[in-house]
């Protein structure tokens, strides 16, 4: 099959990936009203064209090279990102200093975080600085850098400078991609950098990431699980990255909303 030859609901499954990020199988065969084995032909056929990347359950759009729009990512797993981001706000005590990086499943922790008092936030993400500056109680420091018009992130070789000027007492860093060795991946290297001074500036990192991200892959490595202290996820589903955390001292905490 070739591209010019996709059928109407072909073209409808395409658009709600873009609108959604990602698409399961029982809810597009109850949307088209059609079997869930229709569903997964298409499902298929899309993925061997690579407009669709296939996932347990359903497709996300394709990750390749490049991150998927801003938009889209922020509403795959948005009820898991919720969750992820109320456990990790639980872990962070009033009046604390904090890294937030970028990423959508970041952003739920900020917003996870507005009921606080008294909290010092340093953050590359405009997004975050935004929801958080009207707070009185908080005190916000954006790094300098180049501005990703994508998603409002500030990236490069001034933001890794800026950040190093810091240590703080919690990083709370998002992945695009986890591997099933541990190793954490992102897009854009200049975001690496800034995420790895992150890192290496907290007394504590908490990794949050929904579960989608086992799934995906990204080019660029930012570092390994073992260099975080917890990970709070939705579900972990790879045995192995379980054993690493219990080998390392990670503790890992699964929200379990599906």
């Amino acid at each position: 099959m070739t591209a010019h030859l996709l059928t109407p609901r072909h073209n409808d499954i395409l658009e709600l990936a873009r609108e959604q990020g990602r698409v399961l199988v029982e809810d597009l065969a109850r949307h088209f009203n059609v079997t869930p084995q229709t569903i997964r032909r298409d499902l298929n056929e899309l993925c061997e064209q690579r407009l669709l990347a296939r996932t347990h359950g359903g497709a996300l759009m394709p990750s390749g090279t490049e991150n998927m729009e801003y938009e889209a990512r922020r509403k795959i797993a948005a009820e898991q990102k919720h969750a992820i981001g109320k456990a990790a706000a639980g872990l962070i005590p009033d009046k604390a200093s904090l890294f937030v990086n970028i990423g959508t499943t970041t952003e739920a922790v900020s917003d996870a975080l507005l009921g606080h008092d008294g909290l010092l936030v340093i953050t590359n993400n405009i997004n975050v600085a935004n929801r958080m500056r009207i707070y009185p109680s908080f005190e916000v420091i954006i790094a300098s850098g180049v501005v990703r018009g994508s998603d409002g992130g500030i990236v490069g070789e001034a933001a890794v400078d800026f950040i190093r000027q810091f240590k703080v007492d919690f990083a709370v860093i998002g992945v695009s991609a986890i591997d099933e060795d541990g190793a954490l991946y992102d897009f854009d290297f200049r975001e690496v950098k800034v995420a790895q001074a992150i890192i290496a500036n907290a007394r504590h990192v908490i990794l949050v990431s929904d579960s989608t991200k086992f799934e995906r892959s990204a080019p660029v490595r930012i570092g390994h699980l073992s260099q975080v202290g917890t990970f709070i996820t939705d579900r972990c589903p790879l045995p192995s990255v379980r054993t690493l955390c219990r080998d390392a001292g990670v503790r890992l905490l699964e929200t379990s909303v599906r």
